[in-house]
């Protein structure tokens, strides 16, 4: 399987082609503020390396100090859920050289992204900082929700 950004294509199988772009949503453990400014650069750029040893192509990263957003696409062969296991086990190792008491919250969030809306939220992903001056990363996670039609239980939120 061979993903670029343009698309992703397995060779062996010339009649395969897929278009999978996940925007993703994840937080430190407690939704707190782990993610250190200096270092927070260097977790996307690390973010970004992971994901593509695990197969993806990431189209943007961005967030706060408490949460980040990931628009990624996937190969066919892909399993979100293992996908993400990966990743988030994977960098909240280097996190933790960084910082000793980083750790993710337990869970994701993802939505699918066509193709005509990819642009729109790439450009929401990477403007994280600007949307956040008004609203925290609970209060934006429960509007994607609602935007989504996903049904959520409001105790994980207080």
């Amino acid at each position: 399987m061979r993903c670029t950004p343009e698309g992703c294509q397995n060779p062996q199988v010339p009649s395969t082609y897929t278009e999978l772009l996940y925007h993703t949503v994840f937080a430190c453990k407690s939704r707190s503020p782990m993610i250190d400014e200096p270092w927070k650069e260097e977790l996307h750029k690390y973010i970004v390396g992971t994901a593509k040893g695990l197969g993806a192509v990431v189209l943007a990263v961005g967030g706060t100090n408490d949460h980040v957003h990931i628009v990624l696409r996937l190969k066919a062969s892909a399993c979100l859920s293992d996908f993400m296991r990966d990743l988030k086990k994977a960098t909240s190792s280097w996190a933790q050289t960084k910082s000793g008491r980083f750790a993710w919250q337990e869970g994701y969030a993802a939505f699918t992204v066509g193709r005509t809306e990819k642009d729109t939220i790439v450009a929401y992903v990477r403007n994280q900082e600007e949307h956040h001056r008004n609203r925290t990363s609970a209060e934006e996670l429960e509007q994607l929700l609602r935007e989504h039609g996903i049904e959520f239980d409001p105790r994980y939120f207080e």
